[in-house]
């Protein structure tokens, strides 16, 4: 039986979302219909919206989702109907050769679910293969993580995507460790959730570097001991000024930009490690010396999804929340309906959100 469910629908390149009615089948085998409690709004899908991801319209939008399993298909297991699950996008094969390797993390066949969402009887093309700001949808198994249904919704679905990535970068991708200086460049959703990895690391020196002040207030509230403001001189003097002379222990690039990462490059201590996780646009370009990426050493290394696995993180990030240890809550900037997504994205572009959140 399809349920006939409300969802916002982007149905060509640039053009405003809407509110429309779609239908969601009932799971097929290792599928799993979710009720949608929260969704973040994300850059990826107004990424989609403006085509910048692929050109299979209509999308069906939102992804960084919690809610209550409602059903599960044949052969579902890991969860059941009642659960409260984080919905995420890593949907782990375990049969790939980096899970055979004992590297879940960086799945290379992650998997989403098998049947169609529609709109008018045309296939949906969910956002990262998840769909969420509608009332139902439909997703593979994998792609939900119990949780501890006793966390707000809200605050929950954030660990779906933005959070988590920032998280990870530093916790995983970076490597931070206790008494490291790192130095965040861009202090968004995704900037600051990295600096409150950092500060949940342990780091004693944390750098937000944004042009915007307002964002530096956020930064601050999450943590970060000093901030830069680009428009005051170079932000890479001023890191070093914080560091000793020496740059700092990590540097996170958070904004996906050439110019950012060449500051974040410059940034880092001799030996250090620069972690790209800002989404870069597919006509950008990096032009770095040779010699100096030789000479400082270190590491550079992309993070895709904050190289979590789901599984292993989404629990122990809620349970760190509940015990006061990491402000989820403050990503919230405000709740809204599925019909002010689009005011959203344009609130998301003037930069006075951290995060609205659609509530269902």
């Amino acid at each position: 039986m399809a349920h006939e469910v409300r969802a916002v629908v982007a149905r060509a390149a640039k053009d405003p979302v809407a509110v429309a009615v779609i239908e969601v089948p009932d799971p097929g085998p290792g599928e799993t219909l979710v009720r949608v409690q929260a969704c973040g709004v994300c850059h990826t899908d107004l990424h989609y919206r403006e085509g910048a991801i692929g050109q299979d319209f209509p999308f069906l939008l939102g992804h960084e989702a919690a809610g209550v399993v409602e059903a599960v298909g044949e052969g579902v297991q890991e969860v059941g109907p009642g659960d409260f699950v984080i919905l995420n996008w890593r949907a782990v094969c375990g049969r790939c050769r980096s899970c055979r390797r004992g590297r879940p993390q960086y799945c290379f066949d992650t998997f989403n679910a098998t049947q169609k969402m529609t709109l008018d009887g045309q296939p949906l093309s969910p956002a990262l293969g998840i769909g969420a700001f509608a009332e139902l949808t439909l997703v593979a198994a994998g792609q939900c993580t119990k949780v501890r249904a006793d966390v707000r919704p809200e605050v929950a679905g954030l660990l779906g995507c933005g959070v988590m990535a920032g998280i990870g970068a530093a916790l995983y991708t970076g490597e931070v460790q206790r008494g490291d200086s790192v130095a965040v460049f861009g202090c968004g959703g995704v900037g600051d959730a990295a600096i409150a990895g950092a500060v949940l690391a342990g780091a004693t020196t944390v750098i937000g570097v944004d042009l915007d002040a307002k964002k530096l207030d956020w930064a601050r509230q999450m943590g970060a001991t000093h901030t830069v403001l680009v428009s005051d001189g170079d932000p890479v003097e001023a890191i070093r000024a914080l560091t000793d002379g020496h740059g700092a222990d990590v540097c996170i690039e958070a904004v996906g930009h050439p110019v950012v990462f060449e500051q974040a490059f410059n940034a880092r201590d001799l030996a250090g490690t620069l972690v790209q996780v800002g989404v870069p646009s597919p006509e950008m370009r990096l032009d770095l010396p040779f010699q100096e990426m030789f000479g400082r050493g270190g590491r550079i290394k992309p993070s895709w999804y904050g190289d979590c696995l789901p599984s292993r993180d989404f629990p122990m990030l809620v349970d760190l929340h509940l015990q006061g240890r990491l402000p989820l809550d403050r990503f919230v900037s405000e709740t809204i309906d599925l019909d002010q997504v689009e005011e959203a994205f344009a609130k998301m572009g003037r930069g006075e959100v951290l995060r609205s959140v659609v509530v269902l």
